[in-house]
């Protein structure tokens, strides 16, 4: 059975950026087609029918939280899952720095969850 899963506030403003770039720089067809894509992942990530990995295992094994992530298109979806749910914590470029990134990141407040 699929976990329920929520955005935090800080995942729900990176989402609304991607969109904003990806319409000024592709249109608007692209960016539903992206942002689609983004929140398919996040459901299957839910589902459990998507591969993510350790961001402590890859990345830094001193994070404070066992961050997960999971690859889509251009972006790292980076989660906690506990045993009921997920929590997408941000979506992050993978151009980023993403160790400088991860070590910032925090769990704020979520959105209502899918």
């Amino acid at each position: 059975m699929p976990k329920s899963w929520r955005l935090t506030l800080q995942a729900e403003s990176s989402l609304l950026d991607i969109a904003h770039w990806t319409i000024e720089t592709f249109g608007p067809r692209q960016a539903r087609a992206y942002e689609e894509d983004l929140i398919a992942r996040c459901s299957g990530i839910a589902s459990g029918t998507v591969i993510s990995q350790s961001c402590r295992a890859l990345i830094d094994p001193d994070l404070a939280e066992d961050l997960r992530f999971s690859r889509s298109g251009q972006h790292f979806i980076v989660f906690v899952e506990d045993d009921t749910s997920i929590v997408i914590i941000d979506f992050l470029h993978v151009r980023s720095d993403l160790p400088e990134k991860l070590t910032r990141l925090e769990k704020p407040e979520t959105k209502g969850g899918h």
